[in-house]
């Protein structure tokens, strides 16, 4: 379990000066007591404290010659050697990462800078394709399927330089909020081990918390980005429906409730999503739903005149008394800041799993058999309790009726929230109404479904959001906070996300038992 203690010592100095404090240790002996701190207590040396700075620290850091890209991909993989037996949130690894490091190196010393991320290494999560490393989706059919071409997410990220160490967890096909298949088990929550991470970018989360790897990429269809990014204590966004493609992706666009289906940054500081976010989007020619919209631009005014929606609980069910405390501390930020903010919520909270029940109802279920059977995986091994029971249950075609009378309803849904929100321009809410519980059994999800209805409402609506770390619950645990804008309003989200990680302390290292 992770350390009160040591929570509260780390909290006593800010963001920036931990991550200035990390990075400084790659090019200097001497380090600040408080950085000392974190290194007695969380049992890391003075050179591992560089794997817990932020990208945009580490770039700066590559282009000084503070240290080399050899260096930092060597530190991370000696990190992840250290500490992932614990966690267990890498599932594989790229052979010739140290020899894509010394030649980003050698590249650098002749001049030639590939991309903003160059020399900078990364994990990405087990649902996108990677050439030359195993791509499994958390399927038993996949367990060494090699792609011959890359996910778009991931060419990109290699076109701008970043090294692949290799691949984070998943449950199976993405679909749950335990990160637990039968290839590779549980990976575990590094503020404690008997804990869930989350689902389904739980390897994601808790191998970014762990300090082994800057970033990651991750997949939202319900809150898979949010929920562990608010239970490992890091950040994450959930862009805008329509901003990233999917090419590459287990869950391919096109299913009928594809645009429920996301994919964003998750990081520790919000410095690097405004870095990564970018990096990623809009249009590749393939997926035929991408937008394309131009990246917003950064948030030019301040926060005055800015209205936000503050809710406690949605109604559906009641966070615990320190996440509703979490709310209130960043409600009073925003205040401070100049933001408007507004006690209520959402209409139509009651309406969230019918319509998510309904798309699973009238084809998405069926979807995933056929997308399971493509893999190679008998659907009756599924890790999945919850499609096994799909499989048990009558298969008959939906009606016309069925079909219309869903669509109408999610249509409904959406124009009533979107008009809803012309009201604002931000919503603050909690994540999930508890931190990370105890790991459930095999193949259940870790808390009650009604539990995700503060994320998934913004996967039917598509607009962004974000999650920051604002506080800590008795146990330890972090708890984050929710951010969410009117569509295509990025800018706004990171910018609030950031007060709120300067004011409130953002992420602070947890204390693995190695």
């Amino acid at each position: 379990m992770g350390d009160e203690n040591q929570n509260t010592r780390l909290s006593a100095f800010t963001r920036r000066d931990f991550v200035k404090g990390a990075l400084a240790t790659a090019a200097t002996p001497a380090v600040s007591a408080s950085v000392n701190t974190c290194d007695d207590t969380a049992r890391t040396t003075q050179k591992e404290l560089s794997c817990f700075g932020s990208t945009v620290r580490m770039i700066d850091a590559l282009r000084k010659k503070q240290i080399s890209s050899e260096e930092l991909v060597k530190l991370h993989l000696e990190r992840i050697q250290k500490i992932d037996p614990a966690i267990n949130a890498l599932v594989g690894s790229c052979a010739g990462a140290l020899d894509l490091a010394r030649e980003s190196d050698q590249k650098r010393m002749a001049g030639e800078v590939c991309g903003p991320l160059h020399g900078v290494p990364m994990t990405i999560k087990d649902c996108f394709d990677t050439v030359g490393v195993v791509s499994s989706w958390g399927t038993e059919g996949r367990k060494n399927f090699v792609p011959s071409q890359d996910a778009t997410v991931v060419k990109r990220l290699r076109d701008a330089g970043a090294i692949l160490l290799g691949k984070t967890n998943t449950p199976e096909f993405t679909l749950s909020f335990e990160t637990w298949n039968r290839i590779y088990g549980f990976t575990h929550n590094p503020y404690d081990l008997n804990r869930s991470p989350g689902g389904s970018s739980g390897g994601a989360a808790a191998l970014i918390a762990a300090g082994g790897t800057p970033f990651d990429i991750g997949t939202d269809y319900a809150g898979s980005i949010r929920v562990p990014a608010h239970f490992c204590g890091i950040t994450g966004i959930k862009p805008t429906a329509g901003s990233i493609p999917r090419t590459g992706l287990c869950l391919p666009a096109g299913l009928i409730s594809e645009h429920l289906s996301h994919i964003g940054p998750m990081a520790r500081y919000v410095e690097d999503l405004h870095l990564l976010l970018p990096l990623l989007w809009g249009p590749d020619s393939i997926d035929s739903h991408i937008v394309p919209v131009p990246y917003p631009a950064a948030l030019s005014s301040d926060a005055d005149n800015l209205r936000c929606l503050v809710t406690f609980d949605n109604g559906i069910t009641t966070p615990t008394e320190e996440t509703l405390s979490a709310i209130d501390q960043a409600s009073t930020v925003l205040r401070k800041k100049g933001i408007h903010t507004t006690e209520g919520r959402l209409p139509l909270a009651d309406q969230i799993w019918t319509i998510m029940e309904g798309y699973g109802k009238i084809a998405t279920d069926a979807s995933v058999f056929l997308l399971m059977k493509g893999a190679g995986t008998d659907p009756g091994r599924s890790s999945l309790k919850w499609f096994r029971k799909f499989l048990q249950s009558l298969m008959g075609s939906p009606g016309s009726q069925d079909i219309a009378d869903h669509f109408s309803r999610v249509e409904q849904f959406r124009s009533t929230l979107l008009k809803e929100m012309c009201e604002y321009d931000l919503i603050l809410s909690p994540v999930n109404p508890i931190p990370a519980p105890l790991h459930p059994e095999e193949g259940n999800d870790p808390f009650p479904i009604d539990y995700a209805s503060y994320t998934a409402v913004f996967d039917i609506t598509g607009w962004p959001s974000g999650v920051v770390r604002a506080s800590t619950s008795p146990e330890g645990l972090p708890i984050g906070v929710q951010l969410t804008a009117n569509p295509w309003r990025e800018d706004l989200v990171l910018a609030i996300l950031g007060i709120l990680e300067d004011e409130l302390g953002g992420y602070r290292p947890p204390v693995i038992p190695v």
